[in-house]
């Protein structure tokens, strides 16, 4: 089957496959008398690229991440397929959604996709060794090697065998980056990875998260508020614009890309 020509995010185009094609996708949420909907018209991300959606708190961004990372049912769907590799088959996630398929979906989260959240979400009973190896472990995946040499990578080396609590802030969200790459997912999901880190180490650390994607081939996408490190990242930015009903009832984001 021959992908679609799709924009490469350097302006030239390319025969690229595409991990995710969405057309027609909505959420909404309402609470208290207000509404909140993130539409988007048209999405394509390609294997292996690097994505960013940059903004303000409230725009959106994590429900997109949601919705991407099959958490997050849609309202409406016109089209939202997923081809976790080259030569698969496209999967289609918003019949897997219609038809209630949840182990499918399951499946799917488990094997193609790592999540890194701003707390890191660590489990605290667990070493870093262990929290590392969790994805792994629960996918019955061989000892290759692979977690001691992202801790090496990531710096934490020396840390292995400490609880999380023994770790500093910085510290505790390598090894929430050095988990979600572990079982080699398809795509890491990054939902402001880098927020409760001072800009020192949040440029330090999200620089180095990029080069270990780019080393395992991993496609990124990822929402952030800032600016300006992510700018020097190259990123591909998807374009998303926010407006408000005059009388506060609805804010409603509309993301392309």
């Amino acid at each position: 089957m021959t992908a679609p020509e799709v924009s490469t995010g350097n302006g030239l185009t390319g025969d690229k496959v595409l991990i995710y094609h969405l057309r027609d996708v909505v959420k909404t949420r309402e609470a208290e008398g207000t509404a909140f909907r993130l539409r988007v018209p048209s999405l394509q991300i390609a294997l292996g690229e690097k994505i960013a959606l940059i903004g303000e708190s409230g725009c959106g961004k994590s429900t997109l991440l949601d919705m991407l990372s099959m958490t997050l049912k849609p309202s409406e769907t016109g089209s939202f397929r997923f081809r976790s590799e080259k030569g698969a088959e496209p999967v289609d996630i918003s019949g897997l959604w219609r038809k209630r398929q949840l182990n499918r979906l399951g499946d799917l989260r488990r094997l193609r996709i790592g999540y890194v959240m701003q707390t890191g979400g660590l489990l605290p009973y667990l070493t870093v060794r262990e929290n590392i190896n969790l994805s792994r472990r629960l996918l019955d995946m061989p000892n290759d090697g692979l977690v001691d040499e992202l801790a090496g990578d990531l710096g934490i080396r020396r840390h292995l065998d400490k609880l999380p609590h023994l770790l500093s802030v910085g510290e505790r969200q390598r090894v929430a980056i050095g988990r979600a790459l572990a079982h080699r997912p398809s795509i890491v999901i990054a939902d402001e990875p880098t927020a409760s880190l001072d800009p020192i180490a949040a440029e330090r650390i999200m620089s180095l998260f990029i080069e270990l994607v780019d080393e395992l081939h991993i496609t990124v996408i990822l929402a952030s508020h800032a600016w300006r490190h992510i700018n020097r990242l190259g990123l591909r930015h998807l374009e998303h614009h926010t407006r408000r009903e005059e009388d506060g009832s609805m804010t409603e984001t509309v993301v392309t890309g």
